[in-house]
């Protein structure tokens, strides 16, 4: 059981942890949609109240390096853990470096189900994923890897099915993946090996769908990928050049989809005996397209026909419902997380978020564990399916009313809430949009700061990473935005390296609590001290509390 504190009996009311999702401290505000937007409710938090700044990306978060942006699946496991694990690009990195991908029973049974086939006919390995080096979801990198294990093996063809980023890189580098893996391609097709592009289309276009928000993408990517309907192709990087003349302004995530064909019929269709490969490490928009290959009684969409394939995806994508069956990298394995804790501690607890980030604040807060702790309750408000830009205060209202309900019930010691916002109207690009995102969620926090006073707690304000901080890419040399050759600002659509705030909302202690900022202070240092809020000593293995009482 957690102890005690002996220095602090802990705040009587509700501790509350607000996440802003994509909300980072620019050093400038050329290019920031927070600087440009009014919030009131924020300048004054940061103008009255304790705040500083956390890591929130590279080691601190458990990626590779310091150059690696932070996301939303490993800023929550960090918050949520109160520890940094290696994550899923280190992960698969390792396991390639040192081969024990390689040794594992998964990539063995995916190499012998390739070379099968069925009857007298060797089956084809088909690799699927998000097509970047943006190193969130996937590495272009590790597909190479694996393209050339497979020749390796003895596997003779493989088709491989691009999706295209625009969003954790910049919004039209699809052709800087492109033309040189297809050059890399016809390199290793030598021996009679026989690799290929066979299909592709923007990431939110097709397949990459997460928490169920939008299938009829899964059902388009299925038919892509799968059945190989749609618009034909001689080569991924001559649809790129049409689909963007037929469509102008379009930025690769959104790119229609498109079929790889030679004389009519597609190049890389999925038959009974092939072995297919989901090559994303990042579970949240791999579950479903996954769920399509795996699930007898799938019901979500007609998938026409459904071959009989041996499947992995790189990582397993969900620990309790044990997805996919098979993996060839293990996750981290995520213990004592702050819910675990509070949870045996008989401190009962809320969450909410709509649903683009639903998983975030249960999920992978939790440690990718998707059964509640005793104690736990759940609200997901379900989000829109419109473009965010069109939309961008999203379900920040309607966070903000379940929120002022669980405060005023009086049933809960803790709650948190994300509010997407920031994040997923920072990935169109448009930077109108983003500091709309921004003012929505300052007006929600508007509404419930007064609710947390009323009932005697405090509130933890914070991100999980930046995104509407950074909304254009910026010249190295000039410290400018970026210009396209219509004069237009570069638009940036990915995460930014910057640090993230933590602000102690306090009306309630007399000025005896504050915040210290540390060298290495990050969000894995949340936990402790939330549970020092609370009047509880940080477990073990917990990293240090930033909560200074004075």
């Amino acid at each position: 059981m957690l102890q005690k504190l002996a220095s602090f009996a802990g705040i009587k009311g509700p501790v509350v942890t607000i996440v802003m999702d994509g909300y980072g401290l620019s050093k400038t505000e050329v290019g920031s949609a927070i600087a440009a937007a009014r919030k009131p409710n924020l300048d004054r938090l940061f103008a009255n109240y304790s705040n500083i700044g956390l890591r929130a990306h590279g080691t601190a978060v458990g990626m590779p390096s310091d150059e690696d942006m932070g996301n939303s699946e490993v800023g929550h496991n960090a918050i949520g853990a109160g520890q940094v694990y290696s994550q899923g690009a280190s992960l698969v990195a390792d396991a390639i470096a040192t081969g024990t991908i390689w040794q594992g029973e998964a990539w063995q049974q995916i190499v012998a189900g390739a070379k099968a086939g069925t009857g007298s006919k060797p089956g084809t390995l088909h690799f699927i994923g998000l097509f970047s080096d943006g190193n969130v979801h996937s590495h272009i990198d590790h597909l190479k890897a694996m393209v050339l294990r497979a020749k390796q093996e003895g596997v003779k063809t493989v088709r491989v099915h691009i999706l295209l980023d625009g969003r954790d890189v910049p919004e039209t580098s699809a052709l800087e993946y492109v033309e040189p893996f297809e050059a890399f391609l016809a390199e290793a097709n030598t021996d009679g090996f026989d690799a290929k592009i066979a299909s592709g289309g923007g990431r939110m276009k097709i397949t990459m769908d997460r928490y169920e928000a939008n299938w009829s993408m899964v059902e388009q990517g299925w038919a892509t990928h799968v059945l190989g309907r749609g618009d034909q192709f001689a080569s991924a990087a001559e649809a790129i050049k049409a689909l963007r003349a037929k469509f102008p302004g379009t930025i690769d995530q959104d790119l229609p989809a498109f079929v790889i064909a030679k004389d009519g019929k597609p190049v890389g269709t999925v038959e009974d005996g092939d072995a297919v490969v989901f090559f994303n490490f990042r579970g949240d928009r791999a579950i479903e397209i996954t769920l399509a290959f795996e699930q007898a009684d799938f019901a979500k969409f007609d998938r026409v026909r459904v071959p009989k394939v041996t499947y992995a995806g790189m990582l397993q994508y969900d620990g309790d419902l044990k997805l996919p069956k098979r993996f060839l990298v293990p996750p981290p394995a995520i213990q004592d997380t702050m819910g675990e804790w509070f949870s045996k501690a008989g401190i009962t607890q809320f969450a909410c978020s709509e649903t683009q980030k639903y998983g975030h604040v249960t999920y992978f807060w939790n440690g990718n564990r998707s059964g509640k702790f005793a104690g736990e309750t759940y609200l997901e408000v379900p989000s829109d399916v419109v473009p965010f830009e069109q939309r961008p205060w999203m379900k920040a209202a309607e966070i903000a009313d379940a929120m002022i309900a669980a405060l005023q019930s009086g049933k809960y010691r803790t709650l948190r809430c994300n509010f997407a916002n920031g994040d997923m109207v920072g990935h169109t690009g448009n930077f109108r949009a983003a500091t709309m995102a921004i003012e929505a969620v300052d007006l929600s926090l508007g509404r419930i700061l007064p609710v947390i006073d009323a009932m005697g707690g405090v509130a933890l304000i914070t991100a999980d990473h930046g995104n509407a901080d950074e909304m254009y890419e910026i010249d190295k040399k000039t410290k400018q935005p970026a210009v396209n050759k219509d004069g237009t600002f570069k638009a940036k659509t990915a995460h930014t390296l910057n640090p993230v705030p933590l602000i102690l909302y306090d009306n309630v202690s007399g000025g005896k609590l504050g915040l210290k900022q540390t060298e290495q202070a990050g969000l894995s240092n949340l936990a402790a001290t939330i549970a020092n809020l609370l009047g509880f000593e940080k477990h073990a293995k917990w990293d240090e509390s930033l909560l200074e009482i004075k």
